[in-house]
């Protein structure tokens, strides 16, 4: 669940972010508002960085055609286990 904080009280409490962070799920941040209004966010790293990476996915045409066919693959029923895959592979 993200939190929501005025900007007085989120510069207050802000060097304890990364101690909450830290004890909250990958999902949690903190909503800093002005006069009410959202004007930033602070995130866990982690979740920064997974944010960056699925952006980078839906910007790549291939990529995202590809997990769309797998995706597709996988509700025919055709997707392979690992085990199966490294068998083919001679792993």
């Amino acid at each position: 669940m993200t939190k929501t904080l005025a900007v007085v009280e989120a510069r207050k409490r802000f060097t304890g972010f990364p101690d909450d962070f830290a004890k909250a799920p990958l999902s949690s941040g903190v909503t800093v508002t002005r006069r009410g209004k959202p004007v930033m966010a602070v995130l866990p790293y982690e979740l920064y960085e997974s944010m960056l990476e699925t952006l980078a996915v839906l910007a790549d045409p291939d990529l995202l055609a590809q997990l769309r066919k797998a995706e597709e693959q996988i509700s025919a029923g055709k997707a392979k286990t690992l085990a199966q895959a490294e068998k083919e592979l001679g792993l």
